[in-house]
């Protein structure tokens, strides 16, 4: 791991990890922003999750800025401490598109000053999500998934048709001695 990764990876996920514990201690301040979001964006989720998920999302707004508490908590140490940083930064994303759209709707407010302020933080989380993704995707210049799978296959596709060749090369020999011992046995009986 490089330096700049060893430095950047817990300087990206302390806010998650302070904002995670704050949220699980004191989760009441955040539910009169959250409530809006909570109401249109658990229906959605429990519709298209598994029975076993839906029937553990909670219902209460509380419970649920809680529960994103923990998951930003857990993502944050899994980025910081390089043990699932690649998980724990596409987690953190996701937890990142309700929060911003919840605490920071600059669409919706009359003062100019506290419009200019609230895009300001919304922008900021937009900055956030995109180090997440970039997060997300480091491979740490090791070849990813992805590209292991396709050169696997290319890889296995080229041996294939080698061991094919091979195969070939073999029976043609093989058929070759087998007519030169007929012919060497068709003679033996002719002489013999």
């Amino acid at each position: 791991m490089t330096v700049v990764r060893a430095l950047a990876r817990p300087l990206l996920s302390m806010i998650f990890v302070a904002q995670g514990v704050n949220s699980i201690r004191n989760p009441e301040p955040l539910v009169p922003k959250a409530q809006p979001v909570t109401d249109r964006l658990v229906p959605m989720v429990k519709n298209v999750a598994p029975a076993q998920i839906a029937d553990r999302i909670p219902e209460t707004t509380v419970n649920l800025v809680r529960l994103n508490g923990v998951v930003q908590v857990l993502g944050g140490l899994a980025l910081a401490s390089g043990k699932g940083r690649r998980a724990g930064a596409a987690v953190l994303a996701t937890t990142l598109i309700p929060v911003t759209v919840a605490g920071h709707p600059f669409w919706q407010v009359k003062d100019k000053d506290a419009r200019s302020a609230q895009r300001i933080q919304f922008m900021k989380n937009l900055g956030l999500f995109g180090g997440l993704l970039l997060a997300a995707v480091d491979t740490e210049g090791k070849p990813g998934v992805a590209w292991r799978a396709t050169h696997g296959a290319r890889a296995a596709k080229r041996e294939t048709k080698r061991g094919a060749k091979a195969a070939k090369r073999e029976a043609k020999q093989l058929a070759r001695e087998a007519k030169q011992a007929a012919r060497i046995a068709k003679a033996e009986l002719n002489l013999g």
